[in-house]
């Protein structure tokens, strides 16, 4: 595994702690089993995280697409929630990194490759 695919993996579960220690110890609703809310949030990183712990190649492609929604939920909770700003922004900024630490690879292989000769006409 690569470092920038360890790094990815790093953020899927750094994700997925967030959101436990998020929904369920700093900020519990308070209408719901906030055990039940943890479990909700942390579905869409699940499968990227059961990805990680059995060493999958793909981890990292499906890490970064559950990441694109905890973005998008990352700074609606900045905007929103006066109090849950620090928390929004720490999920927005582990999403980016899961994004760019995935796809690092493939953005070096493409600003990496050799320019063709010029053609004389």
């Amino acid at each position: 595994m690569s470092l920038s695919k360890r790094y990815a993996a790093l953020g899927i579960l750094a994700l997925l702690a967030l959101q436990w220690l998020w929904h369920a110890q700093l900020m519990p609703p308070e209408r719901a089993d906030r055990f039940v809310v943890a479990a909700l949030f942390s579905l869409p990183i699940l499968p990227a995280a059961t990805l990680v712990l059995l060493r999958h190649r793909q981890a990292a492609y499906w890490g970064g697409i559950a990441a694109l929604l905890y973005f998008s939920h990352g700074i609606m909770e900045t905007w929103s929630a006066p109090g849950a700003w620090p928390l929004g922004l720490t999920e927005a900024a582990l999403s980016v990194w899961v994004v760019v630490a995935g796809s690092w690879e493939g953005m070096q292989a493409r600003f990496n490759k050799p320019k063709p000769p010029p053609t004389n006409v």
